[in-house]
């Protein structure tokens, strides 16, 4: 072993795991990265500058012990490095696959701002834990004390997910809730699996399930179980449900077949790929096969959707959106790995409506959908003065209205909250202006006793590892909340 196994940034270039040529990996739904060799996890993390202030682990939601772990894998203590990463995140193995580094870890690697490249953070993530799965390192929690507590969570997303392992671990009884008929929310039927297969999730939730996690799927609260009800059952009640109705788009054409939104489309990809009977995939109006396909908006379920038509058998790909590539929210390296694939953007254009004729200027005349879309009405943008938060604001050209020719066209636009207290009747349930569930920073409480709520449902649309740090602080503070007044009642 040398003297010096760290610091080697200078010696050693970034370099990511191999990746798949496009002309490969679009054929498929596999993913597109190879797994690092050990030889090369342990060069690659040797290029930590372990510094005094990691600016990596502090720019991480879960605040992971990135330093350590990277030292641990660079000197081959590889069973210690996933024991420390699994000390901070629930699932390591799917944020080293789907969590957007460049904006987070990686994007604030200090050597990374010194010129020399950042060291590539998720891709050993993903490494060691794949590793610790494959040597059986990777076991069900197991509690050194069952509690006579339960807590019943609503969503099996990553942050229900998170919570349950967490409260497991802990002693308590608990049963999670979903409206599907597969645990995971959209790790499971949002994300594709060219991103992340669903292997990679079933076994976390089997994991769950030997742990004595118990799951009640193709639940719908407020029909097949009330809210009353459900708290009544349990001690606690965690509401995980995420964002799940689409926002809309105000503008001509917007019911024309072959207009369809972002999830549903998303969801039948997924679910063909389970090899489900998917009757809206098999009658053309979720499959992209054979289409002119243009998708609007700028995240990362565009570029989800974008990939996955061109892994469906898309005629073209197109994504419009109405600011340029330097201020799209969606990753960086999705929208190079979309080019590769095929994918032409649109960039600082918006639409004006769609139609199911060739001519422009009918758009306008069209109120109410009728018959199939045949076009998107693209206005050119350019981008005018800053706004309040300093992201310049898009404005529109006038007179630069054209036809983008498509068969299918898929909102990406985000996700807003459903309105829970009228579906579950729950009107004392407090809300924001924005739909989302008010509650207390840090602990999830909400007005409700021992009602709790994480997540998408609390932060608006987010990422998949800020509700995996919800989940497990919530958790923490049930553990204290419950045993805490039974302790206090025993006495």
């Amino acid at each position: 072993m040398p003297t010096q196994p760290m610091l080697k940034f200078v010696k050693f270039d970034r370099d990511m795991p191999a990746k798949r040529i496009a002309d490969e990996r679009k054929r498929d739904f596999q993913e597109i990265y190879s797994e690092f060799a050990k030889e090369k996890a342990e060069e690659q993390s040797s290029r930590c500058s372990q510094c005094g202030v990691p600016f990596c682990q502090s720019h991480c939601p879960l605040h992971n012990n990135i330093p350590d772990w990277l030292h641990l894998t660079a000197t081959g203590r590889l069973k210690e490095a996933y024991e420390v990463s699994q000390q901070t995140n629930t699932f390591p193995e799917i944020c080293g696959r789907i969590c957007p580094q460049d904006r987070l870890c990686e994007g604030n690697c200090v050597i990374e701002q010194s010129g020399h490249g950042t060291v590539t953070i998720g891709a050993v993530e993903k490494y060691i834990t794949d590793l610790a799965w494959e040597n059986g390192w990777v076991q069900p929690t197991q509690p050194s004390i069952d509690l006579d507590l339960t807590v019943g969570i609503i969503g099996a997303g990553p942050g229900g997910l998170a919570a349950a392992e967490r409260l497991r671990g802990a002693g308590f009884k608990v049963c999670v809730y979903d409206l599907y008929d597969r645990a995971g929310g959209l790790l499971t039927y949002g994300i594709p699996g060219f991103k992340l297969e669903k292997d990679i999730v079933a076994r976390r939730i089997d994991n769950l399930e030997k742990s004595g996690v118990d799951f009640v799927m193709n639940c719908k609260i407020g029909e097949d179980l009330s809210f009353s009800e459900l708290r009544k059952k349990h001690n606690a009640v965690i509401i995980a449900t995420g964002v799940y109705k689409f926002r809309e788009l105000s503008i001509p054409g917007n019911n024309l077949n072959g207009v369809v939104d972002a999830l549903n489309y998303l969801t039948a990809s997924n679910k063909i790929n389970f090899g489900d009977n998917v009757p809206s995939f098999n009658d053309g109006t979720l499959n992209a096969a054979g289409k002119r396909v243009v998708v609007i908006g700028g995240g990362d379920t565009a570029m989800d959707c974008v990939r996955t038509a061109i892994r469906q058998g898309a005629k073209s790909v197109k994504c419009m959106y109405r600011r340029d590539r330097d201020n799209m929210p969606g990753s960086q390296r999705e929208v190079q790995n979309a080019e590769e694939e095929g994918v032409i953007f649109e960039w600082l254009t918006t639409p004006q409506g769609f139609t199911s004729n060739t001519k422009t200027e009918n758009v306008v005349n069209l109120k109410t959908g009728h018959g199939m879309v045949k076009g998107v009405i693209g206005r050119k943008m350019r981008l005018g003065a800053p706004d309040a938060t300093g992201r310049r604001v898009p404005e529109e050209i006038d007179g630069s209205d054209y036809n983008e020719p498509a068969d299918l066209v898929i909102k990406a636009l985000g996700f807003e909250p459903e309105d829970l207290p009228k579906l579950w009747d729950q009107s004392e349930l407090p809300v924001t202006r924005w739909g989302t569930i008010k509650v207390e920073v840090g602990s999830g409480r909400t007005a409700l006793d021992r009602v709790y709520a994480i997540g998408d449902i609390v932060r608006g649309a987010s990422l998949v590892v800020w509700a995996i740090r919800d989940g497990r602080d919530t958790a923490d503070a049930i553990i204290k909340d419950l045993t805490d007044k039974s302790v206090i009642a025993a006495e």
